[in-house]
Order: structure tokens, then C-alpha cells, then sequence
């Protein structure tokens, strides 16, 4: 009676557990591009996949990681999850993004895109497709950045000015806590491929359709090596990461000159007004002394040059 009991509580708390687990809202999109939406609770989700409940935790800002032969994406908010023949985008509805999961990135699975792994497994295709549209969003931030702060720092170091419009200030402080943070998700984006790319294992796990499919590793076998293509694909949004680093490191760079060039205007007037305060004190002084002889002519003392 006591195992029938335990057994009944265990079922019970294994209900309760599975009530309250989360439910996600997923896209999953084929080879195809035909795109299918539904709800699934996470205990059905990773069951189904064959992973783990702590797989689908998605606890850092950006990785690549490689489970029971499937890849799990995470690129900032956008969560994700690759098998050999279909892509899961997991709360999709909270992303904004339905424009572009279901206008540009199903057509990309499809081969309607600009990619240039399509004629490779689906796991590339979805790879590629993800690293783009991150890398096309790190793009548009800078984009976004540089033009206001080039035009803001012009403003600011303006010979002509006499003073520092604290307007403007605040609008570079602004842009350079954006670009700082720019800078950082670069950092990250970098570190996570590089990281993939120091480990061979990890990149030959990434090739899914390699341990499914025995074709396809006759294929490999026989001259098509789906590591090297998955090394140099990861190389190419890791140089393009590096790219826009250098930039957003050429416009801190510049941020800093122009500083260093509002100071020394500062420091100019600065001088200017010493110079004149010392001047108006000087004159004060000289008109002073004249004052001191109708001063002295005119005191009630009797002495003999009033004769």
C-alpha cells in the first residue's frame, strides 16, 4: 500500500509539474517554406525533440549548441531550434517578426533567397538564414549610429562656436551609450563563433544531415566535406562581425579625438576670459590711482598749496 502510494503521489506531482510547465508559441517552418504555427507546452515540446527540460532554457544572450542531433540558436530574443528537415522559432509572438519569419525567411528556406548554401543540407540554409538576419540587424544599428553621431560631433567641434550647446552633449552621450552597446553584442557575436570555431567536434556536430542521412556522409566522404563548408559559412559572418567592429571602433576612436578637441576650445576660452578679467582688473586699478589725487586735494586738512 505504501509503493501504490508513493506511485500515486509521484503521478500526481508529475501532473501538476506538467500543468504549470510553460507553453510556447512556435513557427515551424520546412524545407519547403511552408510555415505551420501552434502552441505546444515545453514537456511535450523537448520530448518530442528528444532533448532535455534545461536544453530549452536558453539562459545566455547569444549561442550554438548542438543536442541529440539538433542545434538550439539563441541570437538575442529569437530562440530557436534546427533539425535535419524543419526549423522551430519558439515565441515567435513576441518578437515582431512575423514580417520577416514568414516574408523573407521561409522564402530563404526555400531557395527563393540570397543563400548561398542551399544546395546543402537544411541545416545550413537555417544556419545561414539566422546568421544573416542577426548580422543585417547589427548592420542597420550602425548604419542607424554613425550618421547621427559624425553630424553631432561636427556641431560640437565648430571653431565658430563660443560655447558648447549642452543640447548636443546629451545627443552624443546618447549615441555612445548605443554604440557601446553595439559594441558589446559585436563582442558577443564574435566570441560565440569563434568559439565553434576552435572546437572540430562541435562543427562536425553541426552537420546534422551528416550522421542522419548516409548519403549524404558518402557524399562528404567522397570529396564534399560539410565541416569545412559549415567552417568557412561560420567564417564568413565571424569576418563580416569583425568588419562592423573595426567601424564601431573607428567612430569610439573618433568620439574620443573630438573630445579631446572640445576640451582644448574650452580651455581657449577659458584663457580668453582670464585675460580679460585680468585686463578689467588692471584698468580698475590704473583709474584708481588717478582718484587718489582728487582725493587728497580735497580732504578738510589746511596746508600750504591751497594758497
Amino acid at each position: 500500500s505504501g509503493k501504490l502510494y508513493q506511485h500515486a503521489t509521484t503521478e500526481a506531482s508529475q501532473a501538476t509539474l506538467a500543468s504549470v510547465s510553460p507553453v510556447f508559441a512556435v513557427m515551424k517552418l520546412d524545407k519547403e517554406g511552408n510555415t505551420t504555427c501552434f502552441e505546444k507546452k515545453k514537456t511535450e515540446l523537448y520530448q518530442e525533440l528528444g532533448l532535455q527540460a534545461r536544453d530549452l532554457r536558453f539562459q545566455h544572450v547569444m549561442s550554438i549548441a548542438t543536442r541529440n542531433n539538433r542545434i538550439i540558436v539563441r541570437m538575442e530574443f529569437l530562440k530557436a531550434v534546427i533539425t535535419p528537415e524543419f526549423l522551430l522559432i519558439l515565441d515567435y509572438r513576441n518578437l515582431n517578426l512575423e514580417h520577416w519569419l514568414v516574408n523573407e525567411l521561409a522564402s530563404q528556406l526555400a531557395g527563393e533567397g540570397q543563400l548561398v548554401t542551399y544546395s546543402l543540407p537544411f541545416e545550413f540554409r537555417a544556419i545561414e538564414a539566422i546568421l544573416q538576419y542577426r548580422i543585417s540587424k547589427l548592420q542597420g544599428r550602425l548604419n542607424t549610429l554613425q550618421p547621427q553621431i559624425l553630424e553631432t560631433l561636427e556641431a560640437l567641434v565648430d571653431p565658430k562656436l563660443l560655447s558648447v550647446d549642452r543640447s548636443k552633449l546629451h545627443i552624443l552621450l546618447q549615441n555612445g551609450k548605443s554604440l557601446s552597446e553595439l559594441e558589446t553584442d559585436l563582442k558577443v557575436f564574435k566570441e560565440t563563433i569563434l568559439e565553434i570555431l576552435d572546437e572540430e567536434e562541435v562543427i562536425e556536430e553541426l552537420c546534422l544531415s551528416k550522421w542522419t542521412d548516409p548519403q549524404v556522409f558518402e557524399e562528404s566522404t567522397s570529396g564534399i566535406d560539410h565541416a569545412e563548408e559549415m567552417e568557412l559559412l561560420l567564417e564568413n559572418y565571424y569576418r563580416q562581425a569583425e568588419d562592423l567592429a573595426n567601424e564601431a571602433r573607428e567612430l569610439r576612436v573618433l568620439i574620443d579625438d573630438s573630445e579631446s578637441i572640445i576640451f582644448i576650445n574650452l580651455d581657449s576660452h577659458r584663457n580668453v576670459m582670464m585675460r580679460l578679467n585680468l585686463q578689467l582688473t588692471m584698468g580698475t586699478f590704473s583709474l584708481s590711482l588717478f582718484g587718489l589725487i582728487g582725493v587728497a586735494f580735497g580732504m578738510n586738512l589746511e596746508s600750504s598749496l591751497e594758497e
